[in-house]
């Protein structure tokens, strides 16, 4: 069985989050939920993060500062921010994807998240094309 990849997912909206923690659990990830970024920086801290989930507005420190704060703590692992409807991107975002909280659709953002998880993880290994060589027989 395939070990189950664990999602760290940030917003400040309990609603918002308990949503998107049923939707990722009933597709098999293991959902770690906070509503405060200092709970989710000690999160990424304990390790087993694979892909970071996270809100762009929220109180201070927002989602871009957020995300820079759990990059510098793990670089490699993924991270998809979510945007305000009308809201800009701020420059130098670190986030590997930016949706639009208004746009996206459930399936959307679960194929952002495998194909950000595959990413992550480097193509498969080649499998090496073995044939068995007999002897000829004279």
């Amino acid at each position: 069985m395939k070990p189950k990849r664990t999602i760290l997912c940030v917003d400040e909206d309990e609603r918002s989050l308990s949503v998107l923690k049923v939707m990722l659990e009933t597709r098999g990830y293991r959902v770690v939920a906070c509503s405060h970024s200092d709970r989710a920086v000690e999160a990424m801290r304990v390790g087993g993060i694979d892909l970071v989930l996270a809100d762009l507005p929220m109180p201070k420190p927002d989602g871009s500062q957020l995300v820079d704060r759990l990059k510098a703590i793990s670089p490699t692992t993924p991270a998809i921010v979510f945007k305000g409807a009308s809201g800009a991107c701020p420059d130098g975002l670190l986030a590997d994807i930016l949706l639009s909280k208004s746009n996206c659709t459930s399936a959307q953002l679960l194929d952002h998240i495998r194909m950000a998880l595959v990413r992550k993880r480097g193509p498969k290994p080649a499998v090496a094309n073995l044939q068995v060589v007999r002897p000829l027989a004279c």
